[in-house]
């Protein structure tokens, strides 16, 4: 098949955002993708996520965050739970996936959020996680969750700036 039919083929069975989100057993089942086209196209989407994102942005309110952790994690089917480090003037020295979940929870303990926390000599912290449904409203895990890593973060020095649930918008925990 030539590219034209094959894009016209995928943009009918996925759509334009479900293509986006498809993984390569689901792109690998379209006739005339194998192996290595379905690599490629998962490599394009990954990169479009990223060049969404400025390298080390300063972080001033919860519509950065969302700016910031929309391309990452909101395209996700299973809740995942990111953590930003941030210096002393709220710029984001990185971050990293801390926890996948399933379709409506995702379980992470302190320790490993403030662990590269400490090793990226971060000031602060704000973790993120994505909510499938697209509804960002905060369950009472999601607070339980706030309470316990804000408390952490507490004790050993590294505050918990914020909480961001991620769907069509966001919400705080």
């Amino acid at each position: 098949q030539n590219a034209i039919t094959l894009a016209s083929r995928l943009l009918a069975d996925f759509g334009l955002e479900g293509l986006h989100q498809a993984d390569i057993d689901e792109l690998r089942k379209v006739p005339g993708i194998g192996m290595a086209k379905a690599s490629q196209l998962i490599a394009v989407f990954e990169l479009t996520r990223r060049a969404q994102k400025p390298d080390n942005p300063s972080i001033q309110d919860a519509a950065d965050v969302f700016t910031y952790c929309k391309p990452i994690i909101g395209h996700l089917r299973q809740e995942h739970l990111l953590a930003l480090f941030l210096d002393v003037r709220n710029k984001v020295l990185g971050h990293e996936m801390i926890a996948k979940g399933t379709l409506d929870s995702c379980l992470a303990h302190p320790r490993e959020i403030f662990r590269p926390a400490i090793q990226k000599s971060a000031k602060s912290v704000i973790i993120a996680h994505n909510h499938p449904s697209g509804d960002p409203t905060p369950s009472e895990e999601d607070q339980q969750l706030t309470r316990a890593i804000a408390k952490a973060g507490e004790l050993i020095g590294i505050p918990l700036l914020d909480h961001i649930i991620i769907g069509e918008t966001w919400e705080r925990a």
